[in-house]
């Protein structure tokens, strides 16, 4: 049985420390999550990296 591809949201603060926020099935979602986040304008950076 193949492994389910899951697509993490990653975020930096302006500290360098890096926290996990929520995992997805998609990329889609996990990349439109990401944006969502970048949007609010914050120091912290948001990325998405494949599990």
């Amino acid at each position: 049985m193949a492994e389910e591809t899951i697509w993490v949201v990653w975020r930096q603060d302006d500290n360098g420390n890096r926290y996990e926020v929520a995992r997805h099935a998609s990329r889609a979602a996990a990349e439109e999550q990401a944006a969502e986040l970048e949007a609010r304008g914050h120091k912290q950076v948001y990325w998405v990296a494949k599990r």
